[in-house]
Order: C-alpha cells, then structure tokens, then sequence
C-alpha cells in the first residue's frame, strides 16, 4: 500500500501561538507608572461624567420624566466606571 500525496492547502498564518503569547495590535509599553495611571483613570472618569450629562441633556430635550433620566444616568456611569476601573490596562 502506498501512502496518499498530501492534499494542496494554501498557506496559513499560524495565530494561535500568538494568540497564547497574549500579542495584541499595539506592543506592550512596559510598566506605568503609579500616578500616569491614576491621572489616565480620573481623566476617563471625566469622559464618563460628560457621557452622564450629554444623555441627561437629551433625555430631558426629549421630554422623559426626571427619575427615569436619574436612574438611566447612574445606571449608565456605575457600568462605564466598573469597566474603567476593573480595567488592568490603565
């Protein structure tokens, strides 16, 4: 019996490796700082309080009762401030 030729495959990048490694898009840049990454944490708790009010603007541009834009708003900033700060990157 002889062994079967082996099919034509066209060539694949292997990315599972690199996907073991932890590669991403952007190379690591080592280690921050202490206060770089408390002051990249409170400058994006900045962007989040914009978001709460730019949503509240519109809401109340759009008539929507006082409470329900209350409630939306702090649900909408524990969420994004959650992220933010569980975030292991910043």
């Amino acid at each position: 019996m002889t062994d079967p030729e082996p099919a034509e495959h066209p060539v694949e990048r292997d990315t599972t490796s690199a996907r073991r490694r932890g590669a991403t898009f952007l190379p690591p840049r080592g280690d921050r700082w202490g206060v770089e990454s408390l002051f990249v944490r409170i400058v994006a708790t900045g962007g989040i309080v914009g978001i709460g009010t730019a949503l509240a603007a519109i809401l109340d541009w759009q008539d929507v009762a006082a409470w329900i834009i209350g409630i939306v708003v702090s649900g909408v900033s524990v969420l994004l401030a959650a992220l933010l700060w569980s975030s292991r990157t910043l």
